[in-house]
C-alpha cells in the first residue's frame, strides 16, 4: 500500500509548513481534517481542494459539499474522492482553501512516496510540523494558550473603574475618573 507524504505550507509564508503522511486509498475528507488538526484550526467552516500545477493554478475542484456557487464542471466531494485517484505525477499539487469568509489558503505538495507503511502510525498522520501556525481567529502565537485564556476571561482592552492614566510627571490626566472633571475644591 502506498503512503502519500504531503507538505502543506501556509500560503503567506513557506517557513511554516505541516507534513502529513496518509495512505493513498484514504479520502480527501480525511486530508482535510488532519490539515485542520496540525495546523490548530476548528472545524466549522467551508473547505475545498484544487488540483493544481507546478504554477499554482487552480483546476478540478475536490469539495467538502456542493456549494451554492456557479461551477465550471461539478465538483468531486472529498468523502467520496480517494486521494491516490487525483494523482496525476510525482510532484502532485493541490491548493487548500478553508473558510471562504478569511480564505486560508493552503498549498499542499506531494514530497515522498513510500510501500512501507508503519505499523506504530494511524493514517493519516502529522510527521513533521515547521514553524508557528497562524491563529484561526485572533491572537495566539508566541504567547501561548494561557495568555490566550487570560485574554477571554479578562477583557484587556477596557480601564477598570479607580484606574486612571498619569502623565509623565505623574498628574492625573483624568481618564477612567466617573466624575470626568476638574479636582473640587471644597
Amino acid at each position: 500500500m502506498a503512503i502519500l507524504k504531503f507538505r502543506i505550507y501556509f500560503e503567506e509564508d513557506e517557513s511554516i509548513y505541516r507534513d502529513i503522511a496518509i495512505k493513498h486509498t484514504q479520502y480527501f475528507l480525511e486530508l482535510h481534517e488532519s490539515i485542520l488538526r496540525a495546523y490548530e484550526f476548528d472545524n466549522k467552516h467551508k473547505a475545498t481542494f484544487f488540483r493544481s500545477n507546478d504554477h499554482w493554478q487552480r483546476g478540478r475542484e475536490i469539495s467538502l459539499e456542493k456549494y451554492d456557487k456557479e461551477y465550471k464542471a461539478p465538483p468531486l466531494l472529498m468523502s467520496e474522492t480517494t486521494i491516490g485517484s487525483e494523482i496525476r505525477d510525482p510532484n502532485q499539487k493541490f491548493i487548500y482553501l478553508y473558510d471562504f469568509n478569511k480564505n486560508w489558503t493552503f498549498l499542499v505538495e506531494l514530497i515522498n512516496v513510500s510501500k512501507e507503511e508503519s505499523s506504530r502510525i494511524s493514517y493519516p498522520a502529522l510527521v513533521r510540523s515547521e514553524g508557528i501556525a497562524p491563529s484561526q481567529y485572533g491572537t495566539k502565537g508566541l504567547l501561548g494558550e494561557k495568555f490566550a485564556d487570560v485574554e477571554e476571561k479578562y477583557d484587556l482592552t477596557q480601564v477598570g473603574e479607580g484606574f486612571g492614566e498619569k502623565d509623565e510627571d505623574g498628574e492625573d490626566l483624568g481618564v477612567g475618573d466617573e466624575a470626568g472633571g476638574e479636582d473640587d475644591e471644597s
